[in-house]
């Protein structure tokens, strides 16, 4: 089984973030995966790049609105672990 890289933690499989919580926002490059139930709002993915996140928008993560390296960039301030990603560009 291959493993993936998300953020810097290392998962088996996507599967073990769906039975964590997480839903899947795909793009080209990158696969963003958020948990509401995680999130405490702290506004970093809005305010680090709003054509990715934009909570009055549907769907509210749009993967292929910024590069992967943006993307990921972004995700990796987000302070609660509510946000995750897989890079496709890596694999």
């Amino acid at each position: 089984m291959m493993e993936q890289q998300v953020n810097n933690e290392h998962f088996s499989t996507e599967e073990e973030l769906f039975e964590a919580g997480y839903r899947k926002y795909s793009g080209e490059k990158i696969d963003i995966f958020y948990n509401k139930e995680i999130c405490i709002h702290s506004g970093n993915c809005v305010r680090g790049n709003a054509a990715v996140f934009e909570v009055g928008r549907r769907p509210w993560i749009m993967p292929d609105n910024a590069s992967a390296d943006e993307s990921s960039r972004v995700i990796q301030t987000c302070p609660s672990g509510a946000l995750k990603f897989i890079r496709k560009d890596e694999v």
